[in-house]
């Protein structure tokens, strides 16, 4: 069994893709809408924590080691419930719970700001008029350099900027962990069964396992580049959407934002698992989505274009 080199090429280029474009947007972003690195890493680890560990141990003891409930599960409905409502609860619990916290920390810092404010404009004028007055001589003094630097430091926001760099950072995450790892694993699999190495690499496994492997190195195509693709960059453009929701909600200290992010999530879920199932193809999925992410990606672009005028 040989994967075509054009299907290789393409997977390679997909994954690529994928895995630059959480940290190209959150690049390009930073500095016109003032994103903050630590809303970013508070993504990534609310998803590595809820979705990668405590979800995957729930699903892990509900599917594999609860034998009563693995068989009520085994009806398609309940089993499409399950999956949407599970991946909404673990990832929306942890969601709100970051941004309850980011919150409280970005109330408190401008709280803290505040006393502050006249004595840190005397000081940022004196050492703006000393960095002028040095630029026509020498170079400006350790202090002002130093102050200067202190100055692009980006504090925490109660803006959108917030719910976006948070965004990026749990979409990025999601796009890292359940798509780029595991199809750079799949081109792992391509290159080592083209040299025909593949039984020897993987003899450890049982025969059914590499059969289903084999199976699956079949029936990848160019096509399937760029269904990974699609799903990558519309799984990452409604994980910003469900984030802005929830910081809104989280910021106008309306508690019921949770249970409405968890049933919004589990809504986008619901097509996934209805192809797990078998009751709609996958075209009709991905179509569903990639029309989903425009509408999303629409009006999340208008809100931040009206957010930088406004700046």
């Amino acid at each position: 069994m040989v994967v075509a080199p054009l299907t290789l090429t393409c997977l390679v280029l997909s994954t690529l893709f994928a895995a630059a474009l959480p940290i190209v947007l959150y690049r390009r972003l930073r500095v016109p809408l003032g994103l903050n690195a630590r809303d970013a890493i508070a993504g990534i680890a609310v998803f590595a924590l809820f979705a990668s560990v405590i979800e995957r141990a729930l699903n892990g003891y509900v599917l594999h080691q609860n034998a009563a409930v693995a068989a009520w599960l085994s009806h398609p409905l309940t089993f499409v419930i399950y999956g949407a409502l599970t991946a909404g609860v673990c990832e929306e619990v942890g969601r709100f719970i970051a941004m309850k916290m980011m919150w409280q920390r970005a109330v408190a810092a401008k709280a803290a700001v505040a006393p502050n404010s006249l004595a840190n404009s005397a000081s940022e004028a004196s050492v703006a008029n000393a960095a002028v007055s040095c630029s026509t001589t020498s170079r400006p003094s350790v202090s002002a350099r130093v102050s200067m630097r202190k100055k692009t430091v980006v504090p925490p926001s109660t803006g959108d900027s917030t719910a976006l760099g948070y965004g990026i950072g749990h979409g990025g995450a999601e796009a890292w962990i359940v798509g780029v790892l595991v199809q750079i694993q799949w081109i792992v699999f391509a290159v080592v069964a083209n040299r025909g190495e593949l039984d020897s690499y993987l003899g450890s496994l049982p025969d059914e396992s590499l059969m289903r492997i084999q199976m699956v190195l079949a029936s990848l195509s160019p096509l399937t580049a760029g269904v990974f693709l699609l799903e990558r960059v519309a799984a990452l453009v409604l994980q910003i959407g469900l984030s802005v929701l929830m910081w809104r909600g989280v910021r106008a200290g309306w508690y019921a934002i949770l249970p409405l992010a968890i049933v919004a999530h589990a809504l986008v879920g619901l097509p996934a698992a209805l192809f797990q199932v078998g009751v709609i193809p996958l075209y009709a999925v991905d179509g569903l989505y990639a029309l989903l992410a425009i509408i999303v990606a629409v009006v999340l672009v208008k809100m931040f274009q009206r957010t930088a005028r406004t700046a």
